[in-house]
């Protein structure tokens, strides 16, 4: 869900291919952002970036 998240998908998107509501969809993205420490989709889609590419995260 964080990978559609991060690749732009909107919440009603990835609601209807992982067939969700788009409330639990928002719901799970709020809650893994602190635990992924963003607080935004911009900076999750950079994060995601970041781990395909290997660099691990930024100190």
């Amino acid at each position: 869900m964080v990978r559609l998240a991060a690749a732009g998908m909107t919440s009603r998107e990835i609601g209807a291919s992982l067939f969700l509501s788009a409330r639990t969809v928002s719901t799970h993205l709020y809650n893994a952002f602190p635990k992924l420490g963003v607080p935004s989709r911009t900076q999750l889609r950079d994060l995601v970036a970041q781990e395909r590419s290997g660099a691990g995260p930024a100190s």
